[in-house]
């Protein structure tokens, strides 16, 4: 299974009165989610599923891409891994899925799939971090296929 968390691009602080779900991505986010969104578009698989949290910087950053996406609620800020894990079936869901998320939950999915001692992995806004399970010689793998930063394209 290949999945691609994508962490939401820079976003506009809370508004006083505001709710986190209503922040926006600022001019510099929407440049960053367009970069990203053309490197994705070249290299994400066919059949791929795009997930959504209901966070609308996290919309606007999955709208970037052009192709459809679905919101999901338990991929909200403040989500919990385990949720995440289960939303995408992991590792035996076969189609590829592209998540686009919030920290800390994208970084804290990332170390318990990766087996880092560190509870959670920093997760730049706008990059993307690609991982592929694999079994061999009997054992579940975690393989990173690839990090990249909006910054680097």
């Amino acid at each position: 299974m290949d999945l691609i968390l994508w962490r939401h691009a820079e976003a506009f602080d809370l508004a006083e009165g505001g709710t986190d779900l209503e922040r926006m991505l600022t001019p510099r986010g929407e440049k960053q989610a367009a970069r990203m969104a053309a490197w994705l578009d070249r290299q994400l698989p066919e059949g791929v599923r795009v997930l959504c949290s209901p966070a609308r910087r996290t919309e606007q950053t999955a709208q970037a891409l052009g192709r459809k996406y679905k919101l999901r609620s338990e991929l909200a800020p403040e989500g919990h891994v385990d949720d995440l894990l289960a939303v995408v079936g992991w590792p035996q869901t076969r189609a590829p899925i592209l998540v686009v998320g919030h920290q800390p939950t994208l970084g804290q999915t990332l170390s318990r799939l990766l087996g880092l001692q560190n509870p959670e992995c920093p997760v730049r806004k706008g990059a993307v971090w690609w991982v592929r399970s694999r079994e061999r010689e009997g054992v579940l793998q975690t393989v990173v296929v690839t990090v990249q930063t909006p910054e680097l394209l």
